[in-house]
């Protein structure tokens, strides 16, 4: 059976399957969702990319498996990106980037929480950096627990 995503473990440059996922998007949001992608490899270059095509989104974590090693994900849409953390609840988010409730698993272990970019100065901001640097920690040190 083959797997759901495209695993991409060759790191930023190896974007095919990431640029076919974002093409149905409008222009400026596929410049979003690239700008995103390329904060989460400026904080983390050896992250794992996996694109899932039939759901157009795209996660990035230590390994290929989304809900144990996956820390962030990217869904694109209409008017802006949504970027979602598997563990957000959990995160130190001192600016308040992620709303306080959000999402969990079935099994009711993730903390879920995602915000919208609508703009390329969302990327840019300090206070994301550190989010997305947080979640590369707490993944980095489950795997190594």
């Amino acid at each position: 059976m083959a797997a759901a995503g495209i695993v991409n473990s060759a790191g930023r440059a190896n974007d095919a399957a990431f640029r076919d996922a974002m093409s149905g998007a409008p222009e400026d949001i596929e410049e979003l969702a690239r700008a995103v992608r390329d904060l989460i490899f400026e904080v983390f270059p050896q992250a794992v990319e996996v694109v899932w095509q039939k759901q157009g989104s795209v996660g990035w974590g230590t390994g290929p498996k989304k809900f144990t090693e996956q820390f962030a994900y990217l869904m694109p849409f209409k008017r802006h990106v949504t970027l979602g953390f598997y563990r957000g609840g959990e995160l130190p988010d001192p600016a308040g980037l992620l709303p306080e409730s959000g999402g969990k698993q079935v099994s009711g272990t993730l903390s879920m929480r995602s915000l919208k970019i609508t703009r390329l100065d969302d990327v840019a901001q300090p206070a994301l950096r550190a989010l997305i640097t947080a979640a590369v920690q707490d993944r980095v040190e489950a795997s190594e627990a």
